[in-house]
């Protein structure tokens, strides 16, 4: 070996030293492994920067705010409630998830399908007090799984159908994948559903100010229009729906207002005053298609002002607001803002917003111009909470963000655009259409993630530049000859799943495939097994979060650390060379 290579894999195991003693974050560990590339040389300044234009640097990206879009929309919540109903404990809900994540990734993108159902798992996790680290990495590594199965799930089954065009005149289909990835599903997520106590139980992600604040008990005031789902239901069966997360605490029809009866039928044009917290709240709304009364009101001034927004302020003593209610003082009017919805502690309230005198330490939620709204909490005398997600009174458009998500992933899937360009353009449409404010989309981006991708990419390349590849590559042909037929598929099939976590895994099919098909010709055997088995290994890296992209995305996400890849994913890894190996076999003979 020459000197770069040495220093370039060395380079490496260090990186990676690092990583599992996870004293240091990722982040800058791929920015110390990049430096330290560059002093010594196996890294050209030209080529130092290349990884933050990378493909997979855009569509982690991509998938974080396309995945924020539609879990924004509340359909995958309305879609799993029935589920969730049914299936309470942890082993049923995690067979849930990643059998759904494993079956969509052999439809689509894997990448895609993981980002389209991780709302999901935080919507079980949170509703059944469990932390998303539960369900994140093994739906991850389901996604992997699933993507094996067809053509089209995962981009190294392409590249190694392409391969075996040029060798036999003949590419591999759709579906011929499918025995030995179906197997390996199955095989998977039995394990997934046992294993996942693996998984410490510490892990989550850095508390958000919501959790930080855990502020409840909001009442809020809306209309029932003609469209919404609600109307003809009594008031009984709307709480039932709703599992009695919302509470009616008064209703105002007619004019008249009342404490409405269980048996009452909720008619178009009530207005109802909701009481629950800040999630149950727009779950309702959104999922009945209430409309705030606030709503209604800035229809009808047509203001014509900026971008709006809401924000959580408490009202200080010897405020403006204090002892007054938003109807006397007219807040649209003389201030631009809208009062949303109000908490008080320890305290049921009832009456319509505009008749609620509010007291020093009430919390509201006030709506208005995002340029403005710090000019106006100053001169209505409230201190601002420090800023968090509370989305009452912002669009919600249903299924368009999933709808936007399904064109992506279809065009991906057909071959029309590359995966970076389509999830890109997603995500841009759900931005300025505004499903997703733009403020919220850059909030769900993990940019320490990024650039761990951005540093990481040029380094692990080294050991393609130095020539180190080529001088492994050398070593396993001359090994391979001395094994049996299957000892030098399981060879095949553990060595690209070894160099997966350092080229991406479209990189590594191109390495592996040339080698795959010279063992075989070596050996006098077809070569489809050989190429099936390096597709398997491309598309199975369970040991690290930056071999592929849907490790990569639950990473922050999930607050896991390097090391916790490992502890789930090392017995999947030697189960699948294990029952990988036969399976690929018996399906493809070597005669």
């Amino acid at each position: 070996m020459t000197t770069p290579q040495l220093l370039s894999i060395a380079t490496l195991i260090g990186m990676m030293a690092l990583f599992i003693w996870g004293r240091l974050r990722y982040d800058l560990v791929a920015i110390m492994a990049l430096l330290a590339s560059l002093a010594l040389g196996i890294v050209r300044p030209a080529d130092a920067f290349k990884g933050f234009s990378d493909d997979i640097v855009i569509i982690v990206a991509s998938a974080l705010v396309l995945s924020a879009a539609v879990q924004r929309s509340g359909v995958i919540e309305r879609a799993l409630r029935r589920v969730s109903r049914r299936v309470t404990r942890v082993r049923g809900q995690l067979l849930v998830l990643t059998g759904s994540v494993g079956v969509a990734s052999a439809l689509v993108k894997n990448i895609g399908a993981l980002a389209m159902l991780m709302p999901a798992a935080f919507q079980m996790a949170k509703k059944n007090n469990h932390a998303p680290s539960v369900f994140l990495m093994p739906m991850s590594f389901a996604s992997l799984l699933g993507g094996l199965m067809t053509l089209v799930g995962t981009s190294p089954n392409i590249i190694v159908s392409r391969s075996r065009e040029q060798m036999l005149g003949e590419p591999f289909g759709m579906f011929d994948y499918t025995p030995v990835g179906l197997g390996l599903l199955v095989m998977g997520l039995l394990y997934l559903s046992v294993a996942y106590r693996l998984i410490p139980a510490d892990r989550r992600a850095a508390p958000s100010m919501a959790e930080a604040l855990d502020i409840t008990g909001y009442v809020t005031e809306v209309v029932v229009p003609e469209q919404s789902p609600a109307v003809g239901e009594t008031v009984a069966a709307f709480l039932d729906r709703h599992e009695h997360e919302v509470t009616i605490t008064r209703m105002v029809r007619a004019g008249m207002r009342s404490h409405p009866l269980p048996d009452t039928e909720l008619l178009a044009g009530d207005t109802l005053i909701l009481g629950g917290d800040p999630d149950a709240l727009e779950r309702a709304i959104a999922g009945d298609r209430l409309t705030l009364e606030s709503e209604e009101r800035e229809k009808r001034t047509d203001r014509g002002e900026s971008e709006l927004g809401v924000i959580e302020a408490v009202v200080n003593v010897g405020s403006p607001l204090e002892g007054q209610t938003a109807g006397r003082l007219d807040l649209q009017a003389r201030y631009g803002v809208n009062l949303i919805a109000i908490s008080r502690r320890d305290e049921r309230l009832s009456r319509r917003l505009g008749n609620i005198a509010l007291r020093a330490g009430d919390v509201v939620v006030l709506q208005g111009a995002l340029d403005s709204l710090p000019e106006k909490l100053r001169a209505l005398g409230c201190l601002p909470l420090a800023e968090r997600e509370l989305r009452l009174g912002t669009s919600r458009r249903g299924w368009l963000p999933v709808a936007i998500l399904g064109v992506a992933m279809f065009a991906t899937a057909m071959g029309w655009v590359p995966v970076a360009v389509a999830f890109f353009a997603a995500a841009g449409v759900v931005v300025v259409t505004g499903m997703l404010p733009v403020r919220d989309a850059y909030n769900h981006i993990e940019w320490p993630i990024l650039v761990m991708l951005g540093a990481l990419i040029p380094v692990s390349d080294s050991l393609r530049t130095t020539g180190a590849s080529d001088v492994i590559a050398t070593w396993l042909a001359q090994t391979a000859t001395v094994l049996p037929a299957w000892g030098a598929v399981m060879l095949i099939l553990a060595a690209t799943m070894a160099v997966t976590p350092f080229l991406n895994n479209a990189a590594t099919v191109l390495v592996m495939a040339p080698i795959a098909a010279q063992f075989a010709g070596d050996l006098g055997y077809r070569p489809e097994a050989f190429l099936m088995a390096t597709a398997v290994g491309a598309g199975c890296d369970f040991l690290t979060p930056i071999g592929h992209q849907c490790n990569t995305l639950v990473l922050g996400p999930g607050g896991y650390r390097f090391g916790d890849y490992a502890r789930l994913g090392a017995p999947l890894s030697l189960m699948v060379l294990a029952f990988g190996t036969p399976l690929i076999l018996f399906f493809w003979p070597l005669h």
